[in-house]
């Protein structure tokens, strides 16, 4: 099974309870028990910036990197009481840096390292408001290389629902690919923790300005036939997968509001779905479309980026 080995996973040093991390372990373990020969390697991380040590005269340069040394080993020590406490059956690394912009020091690390997938918890607060994020939970969505995985409250019961978002109206390569990437994540997702694959697609209802503009423009004609036109592409690609056409949605209508009304409606633990972090045509949701999505989802997310994207930090 093609399924990730090389996992950071973000600590948020602000809470006791690290969901992110209870997360990784239990996909981890998952994936050690589906193939017991793959090595997996999981890197605890989080990077930590103390303005007042940089802006002290009072100590010189070398004076102040022993003191954010003393910060990091103190912090390092405080990671690895919680690696220990955590029970893991697969061995973690824990790693502390100095940085002053959080998302940065993540999307370097996965760089660096080449990590395959990045793990964060999102902030819940109380039930009247929305989970809320943080810019560094944007830019890593719109910057990291690799998948990302938001990790919410949602369990992840056994014979669960996964929902994939796809965009199965286009013929452009770039879709395409990332079309067949976010599924196939989501069946092999699926194997691991027993769950149903479902598949859902949103299409642009008709223009208001055409049906001003064009008197005699037969709306609901259109809409029949962009509706037929996605249905068809829809099905052939469920067929491809061997996902039963049951479990797929098409619907007109916002990207944001159809994803979210077929989530809810399958109760879906997870919410596959492909984001891209520079402007022009969407290989599924730009910037704002897939903010909008992710904050209205109870569940946890996964977001891919199209094959061959390269980081904005990536100067190599």
């Amino acid at each position: 099974m093609d399924m990730y080995q090389n996992i950071l996973v973000v600590i948020d040093p602000t809470t006791d309870e690290q969901k992110a991390l209870k997360r990784v372990i239990d996909l981890a373990s998952r994936i050690n028990t589906a193939a017991p020969d793959q090595q997996i390697s999981i890197t605890a991380f989080f990077s930590i910036f103390d303005f007042s040590y940089e802006m002290t005269t009072i100590l010189s340069s070398g004076e102040r990197d022993t003191m954010r040394q003393m910060v990091i080993k103190e912090k390092q020590k405080w990671l690895d009481d919680i690696i220990s406490v955590s029970n893991s059956p697969i061995a973690i690394t824990s790693k502390v840096v100095w940085h002053n912009r959080p998302f940065e020091a993540i999307i370097n690390q996965v760089i660096e390292h080449k990590y395959d997938l990045v793990v964060k918890g999102t902030h819940q607060h109380d039930k009247f408001k929305s989970v809320v994020f943080t810019p560094t939970d944007w830019h890593i969505l719109r910057k990291c290389p690799c998948p990302v995985l938001l990790v919410k409250e949602h369990e992840w019961p056994q014979q669960g629902n996964i929902l994939a978002a796809v965009n199965v109206g286009s013929d452009e390569a770039e879709h395409l690919s990332l079309n067949e990437a976010i599924t196939k994540q989501a069946k092999n997702i699926a194997k691991l923790i027993t769950a149903n694959v479902h598949l859902v697609n949103s299409f642009p209802g008709t223009p208001v300005n055409i049906a001003i503009e064009i008197p005699e423009f037969d709306a609901s004609e259109y809409n029949s036939a962009m509706q037929a036109h996605h249905k068809e592409a829809m099905s052939k690609h469920a067929n491809s997968f061997d996902i039963p056409l049951g479990n797929t949605y098409v619907e007109e209508g916002l990207p944001e509001a159809v994803i979210e009304q077929a989530a809810l409606k399958i109760d879906a633990e997870l919410v596959i779905l492909g984001t891209i972090g520079r402007t022009g045509i969407s290989a599924a949701l730009i910037g704002n479309t897939a903010e909008h999505v992710i904050d209205q989802l109870d569940c946890d997310v996964l977001a891919l980026k199209p094959e061959g994207y390269i980081s904005p930090l990536d100067v190599q």
